[in-house]
């Protein structure tokens, strides 16, 4: 059994790995926090329940990262040939029907609550021998709520940018989503206090709303890459830019007469096939060997690419093309 050769990691990148690493136990104990918070605070507030769901569910993603690491540089053996890089994608997919079920169930609940015009009630909790509003408890809680997840978020998006980790991109997008859904449901328990029965209904409404359209995009992005999409950019569904270097790379040799790629994502690395149509087949073997290690040197990211040649007919019958913004054909 021939086995994939095991992807290096150049020791920066092994830097912003181990960064994402902190950042995301980091996120795990400040939701674990924000979690009991709101529990504390929750009572019988719709739109409360529905931002604590959220941050219950926020814990996947980072949960799923450091899982992933662990598992995913393991070497490739006889049982698996290929590696177990792809476990992330599976676990992702998982998560991503899980939001979206989950966010499904908890809008159907606002909006039933709605409809029936329910209203719900905030009532008062003795607080170091005080009567108080048991609004501004909550309203604490999901202040405080807003803080972690919004630096945290932040600071995950340059080491997702760098090791191009769509898993650690999505889990600092939820992040975003996590403080915009405290300050709705800030707006929903102030609402209440106001007198708008429907506010709380309403916000929790939108809260799910947003988890559900999380779901939603999360789980076409793991049933795409699943299906060997190729390369995208890390945060958008653009053509990732690897393609054309390592097709110019192998358009620059001196004895390719064209060539082009089949790539596909697995993890924040890319794997596939590269054909080439050589000018003549003196030493041929060589030559491939040659550029399939130009081809890993071009790019850490470069897991395992194999050079394939091709006769002028068969690549030109095999070899699709896309048409650009202005109607033309794109290689």
């Amino acid at each position: 059994m021939i086995v994939r050769r095991p992807c290096e990691v150049p020791p920066d990148k092994r830097d912003a790995i181990r960064r994402a690493v902190h950042l995301e136990w980091w996120t795990l104990g400040s939701l674990t926090t924000i979690a009991v918070a709101m529990y504390l605070t929750m009572g019988s507030s719709q739109a409360m329940k529905t931002a604590w769901v959220e941050d219950l569910l926020s814990m996947v993603p980072p949960i799923l990262f450091l899982v992933s690491i662990r598992v995913h540089d393991e070497r490739p053996s006889a049982r698996f040939p290929y590696g177990k890089r792809r476990i992330v994608m599976i676990a992702f997919l998982g998560a991503a029907l899980a939001l979206l079920a989950l966010g499904g169930y908890l809008l159907l609940d606002a909006l039933v609550k709605l409809a029936m015009r329910e209203h719900p009630t905030i009532g008062t909790k003795v607080v170091f021998g005080h009567q108080v509003w048991l609004g501004w408890l909550m309203i604490a809680a999901l202040a405080y709520s807003i803080v972690p997840p919004a630096v945290l978020g932040r600071l995950k998006k340059r080491p997702a940018e760098s090791l191009h980790e769509k898993t650690l991109r999505a889990d600092a997008d939820m992040n975003k989503a996590d403080w915009m859904t405290a300050a709705a449901a800030i707006a929903g328990v102030l609402g209440v206090g106001a007198g708008f029965w429907w506010a709380d209904a309403v916000a929790a409404a939108l809260i799910s709303a947003d988890i559900v359209w999380d779901g939603v995009k999360n789980t076409r992005s793991a049933v795409e890459d699943l299906i060997d999409r190729r390369p995208t950019k890390v945060d958008s569904a653009e053509r990732d830019p690897i393609y054309d270097r390592l097709r110019e790379l192998l358009l620059g040799l001196d004895w390719v007469r064209d060539a082009d790629l089949r790539l596909r994502d697995e993890g924040h690395v890319v794997a596939g096939e590269a054909y080439v149509v050589p000018t003549d087949e003196r030493d041929l073997l060589a030559r491939l060997a040659r550029a399939e290690s130009a081809l890993r040197d071009a790019d850490w990211r470069v897991c395992d690419v194999a050079v394939v040649p091709m006769g002028a007919e068969a690549f030109a019958a095999r070899r699709q093309r896309e048409p650009d913004e202005a109607g033309g054909e794109r290689s």
